[in-house]
């Protein structure tokens, strides 16, 4: 059952992109490095924005929303965020972006024929951030549910509901809390990340991981590390030793840019 194909194209502090095709359609999720950019990686896995059907943000910080305006003037793709995102990042009234505009509260969702795009609210200091699943279900009753969450500071009912179930998930790995508090980062900043509303910890991820593998995920892909408060490999095994008692469980951590597959 591969109903569902996923990439991250980027992932980090410097720039995301998702990519999610089903039977019905292409999406992205994010838009956080140059349309150009954006074009190369969806080029490296054999497609393009051409065939790009919707983009879905999170939220309105620039490392998921650089490229949107570059792409909304050459393509004028259909892009779905929350009204409050929206608000906070378009301040030129005459923007591209404004004509491509699709508004939401946190909890919305968008289908495309089989498949359902569904956001919900995530604990970020942005406007009014979202997570997103995408599932797909098959004319003989059965589904495929991938699950994104990235930029969130805590572990939410919300957030543990709406990706239970998943059979992939994309789930952030920021950063390793002892490099954060012996690096070079400004004490407010520190702060920030550490809150309930920054960015979630190795030790944390490990949590909602073991957690999810406990109601059906089977393949994880750890992503959004910090390039200076974390390392790929610690990560890694910090989250893999939360499902030493799960089987037939697959783990990776997203190249920041170069494209990882998911499902």
């Amino acid at each position: 059952m591969h109903n569902l194909t996923a990439y991250t194209l980027y992932s980090g502090s410097s720039g995301n992109a998702v990519y999610v095709k089903s039977e019905d359609a292409e999406i992205l999720i994010d838009a956080g490095v140059s349309a150009r950019a954006v074009e190369n990686g969806l080029r490296a896995i054999g497609t393009s924005l051409n065939n790009i059907q919707a983009i879905f943000v999170t939220h309105e910080h620039s490392d998921h929303t650089k490229g949107l305006e570059v792409i909304s003037k050459k393509y004028h793709i259909p892009t779905h965020m929350t009204d409050p995102s929206a608000r906070a990042l378009i301040r030129d009234p005459k923007a591209s972006l404004l004509g491509d505009l699709y508004l939401h509260p946190t909890n919305f969702t968008v289908k495309f024929g089989n498949t359902t795009v569904k956001a919900f609210p995530t604990p970020h200091d942005s406007a009014a951030a979202v997570g997103y699943s995408v599932e797909h279900r098959s004319t003989d009753g059965s589904s495929e549910k991938f699950g994104l969450a990235t930029d969130i500071g805590c572990i939410t009912d919300t957030l543990l509901s709406e990706l239970s179930g998943a059979d992939s998930v994309v789930i952030e790995a920021n950063h390793d809390v002892e490099m954060l508090l012996a690096g070079p980062y400004p004490y407010h900043l520190k702060r920030r990340i550490l809150s309930d509303f920054g960015h979630l910890s190795n030790e944390h991820s490990a949590k909602l991981a073991e957690y999810l593998a406990e109601h059906g995920t089977k393949h994880f892909v750890l992503g959004h590390l910090s390039k200076e408060n974390n390392y790929p490999p610690t990560a890694e095994a910090t989250v893999r030793a939360a499902l030493t008692d799960f089987s037939d469980i697959t783990l990776a951590v997203a190249s920041p840019d170069m494209p990882t597959r998911i499902v």
